[in-house]
């Protein structure tokens, strides 16, 4: 028996196998969050102090001669309108006719009113989906 050894021949080709990997990211819906709110309306009673004003106007006659218009001027809170007119005499003349004293009272008053307030409550929950075939088999 001989031993033959044979050599490659320049036009034999030997073929050798490669792997490849590919790594890819996607995304995969596993769970999702609903949100749902609600809306609460309740009544609260509100009261706080309420001003009113009333003014009383008082005429009192004065009946002066001057010499000029007076200013509008306030004595122990009364408010003091002068009202003049002229006259005819020989000669023209400022008549202090009247003066108006008008006095402001403030009335306080408790008022108290039901008034509606909203509050609005979120409920949070989480939802699982289910794994499709495709992501247990890790594609």
């Amino acid at each position: 028996m001989s031993n033959v050894i044979s050599t490659p021949s320049a036009d034999q080709k030997v073929e050798l196998l490669e792997e490849q990997v590919k790594v890819g990211v996607r995304q995969v819906d596993r769970a999702r969050v609903v949100v749902e709110t609600q809306v609460e309306t309740r009544q609260h009673a509100v009261e706080t102090w309420l001003d009113h004003e009333e003014v009383q106007v008082e005429r009192v006659p004065v009946g002066m001669v001057i010499e000029a218009v007076p200013p509008i001027r306030e004595e122990n809170g009364v408010v003091i309108v002068p009202v003049v007119e002229e006259r005819l005499v020989m000669r023209t003349e400022l008549v202090l006719k009247e003066e108006l004293r008008i006095v402001r009272t403030v009335h306080k008053q408790l008022v108290r009113q039901e008034v509606p307030l909203r509050s609005e409550h979120a409920t949070i929950r989480r939802e699982e989906i289910p794994a499709s075939p495709e992501t247990v088999r890790g594609e």
